[in-house]
């Protein structure tokens, strides 16, 4: 997520470090500096895998039909042309995920399945990031079978992958055959939604193969984890997506986007949550074969209770609700929203606001559903797809996989939005919301579009552009609690610029801020590593400032 400058050089350092990676001997002796036989696996972000026809669609007033294998996702030329064949061969059922009667897409295979989408329209970060990385890859020599793309069809919530398409499985077989025919581990690439896919494949590798041997397993398949721009608390653009419609750059109104994203399983998948609240339940596999679901809560701690807005930096929606009517139904938002009411004429609209936590429970899209069709959708799949998944409930806070080397990547300091403000739009679905004022930070602080002031609770620095800082930065958790930072220029620089300080105290939630000078003109990286490592296991973070 991000602009595209920002995705190539996030990319570049990733592939930088993995090359250092050669010089670095283990302790075990798996390779002995011998990065030859890595193998890099790309799991790409949301809409990052092309998706192909695999029908027979005729479509009427367009000299551009579908056949097997044409390109759906993405072919704007058939999207210009034939605007309502291409959305069948791209919804899914909203409830149970199935293909339209008349068309189905299934996600192609290989590199080139990710390398391109429809180079020169819609997006440098969609089209043309992986290809780069590539390109890259190549020109430091490495081999063609040493870099492997695992596409997947980023519409289907993470039981369906599975479900459906066997991913999962084949995921763990692709680390198994990397590692016989190149007689080393993996280093894994996740971008955006990738991370989520990937935290869900350790998940459900539990249920898989036996406890003794879950670390066993990783340790001799994975070498490394690079987190890039990774949502780990979710992305605030995914429910302006649900509610009014995100275009992505396609030649569609917000409307036609919104009933398209919202027919997605995955949809959900990167809503915001707090980072207070912890799904408790325990999974375990019967030797029948089967799931077994113990009794499972989603409990919060009580900072939750006593800090503002999920600690976030301020509340994620803001919305004006027609009428009252409803509220009986739904005691916890009649509790919430009991002052905003008690001033309240009766029959004139009222502002509501909710937090992270509301989102992702579920308490936002109960409130209103006496006014959005959708709504009853997107709990049945919340509950559904996420709070009862037998795998994981991703709206718990990631802590850090056991992996050996984990490396977490994101940009920082970009106009990132954080909050909205919706209104009806007296239209009917899909087009029933509107956004009327916009929440962004910016470098450390909050303003607004309308220019109207914003309370809350900013953070150090900004985000990606998409991803707000506060779910970016959560993998800093994952480090110790002594911490060596480290700020240098991104650009060419003689060490003068350097600046270090060593065994920084870090507690748990707590964000660490680096006692450095900036210079206004100068892009830095600032690379945080734990100063006490444990043997045979290295953590980092790096935070990018945005590029020019």
């Amino acid at each position: 997520m991000g602009g595209e400058e920002q995705q190539r050089r996030r990319l570049a350092v990733a592939l930088a470090a993995v090359l250092l990676l050669g010089t670095f001997e283990l302790s075990e002796g798996e390779f002995n500096g011998d990065y030859s036989k890595l193998s890099g696996i790309i799991i790409p972000g949301f809409a990052s895998t092309q998706l192909r026809a695999w029908s027979i669609l005729d479509c009427p007033y367009s000299p551009l039909d579908f056949n097997p294998l044409d390109l759906v996702w993405l072919d704007t030329t058939k999207l210009l042309s034939a605007v309502n064949c291409w959305l069948k061969c791209m919804l899914l059922d909203p409830y149970n995920q199935t293909d339209h009667p008349e068309c189905k897409s299934r996600p192609d295979s290989g590199l080139s399945a990710i390398t391109e989408l429809d180079p020169g329209y819609i997006t440098g970060p969609l089209s043309s990031v992986w290809k780069e990385w590539v390109k890259w890859c190549i020109e430091f020599g490495i081999e063609a079978n040493a870099i492997i793309a695992v596409p997947y069809d980023w519409r289907l919530p993470p039981s369906l992958l599975e479900e459906r398409d066997l991913y999962f499985h084949k995921l763990k077989l692709t680390f198994e055959t990397a590692l016989k025919l190149r007689g080393g581990p993996s280093v894994v690439f996740a971008h955006s939604l990738g991370n989520h896919v990937f935290r869900y494949f350790l998940e459900w590798l539990k249920l898989e193969i036996a406890p003794k041997q879950y670390i066993q397993w990783l340790d001799e398949h994975i070498y490394a984890y690079f987190a890039v721009g990774a949502p780990l608390l979710g992305a605030i653009e995914t429910v302006k997506a649900a509610l009014s419609g995100n275009t992505f750059g396609l030649p569609v109104s917000e409307g036609t986007a919104r009933l398209m994203f919202n027919s997605f399983g995955s949809s959900l998948w990167m809503m915001p949550f707090s980072k207070y609240c912890r799904a408790d339940g325990k999974y375990l596999k019967h030797f029948s074969g089967g799931i077994r679901k113990d009794h499972h809560t989603y409990q919060c701690e009580q900072e939750e209770f006593h800090s503002n807005y999920s600690g976030w930096p301020t509340n994620i929606i803001n919305i004006e609700i027609p009428s009252i009517r409803g509220f009986d139904a739904y005691p916890s938002v009649s509790e919430f929203a009991e002052t905003n009411l008690s001033s309240m004429e009766c029959g004139l609209p009222t502002q509501l606001s909710f937090s992270a936590r509301e989102v992702s429970d579920g308490t936002f899209f109960k409130a209103i559903e006496d006014y959005d069709s959708d709504s009853k959708r997107i709990l049945y799949q919340l509950k559904k797809s996420y709070h009862d998944d037998p795998v994981l409930n991703p709206f718990t806070p990631w802590d850090r996989p056991p992996i050996k080397n984990v490396f977490c990547i994101y940009g920082i300091d970009s106009k990132t939005e954080v909050g909205y403000y919706f209104a009806p739009s007296g239209k009917p679905y899909p087009d029933n919301w509107i956004i009327t004022d916009v929440i962004y930070e910016i470098e450390g602080s909050l303003i607004s579009r309308s220019g109207n002031q914003v309370e809350g609770n900013p953070g150090p620095a900004s985000g990606d552009e998409t991803v707000p800082y506060h779910s970016l930065s959560w993998c800093k958790n994952w480090l110790g609690q002594r911490v060596n930072i480290t700020r240098a220029p991104q650009s060419e620089h003689d060490g003068s610029d350097v600046q270090v300080e060593l065994n920084v105290e870090h507690h748990y939630e707590q964000d660490i801020v680096p006692n450095m000078t900036r210079s206004p003109r100068v892009k830095y990286i600032t690379y945080y590593e734990d100063s006490e490592s444990i043997p045979g296991q290295r953590t980092a973070v790096w935070e990018l400032d945005k590029g020019t």
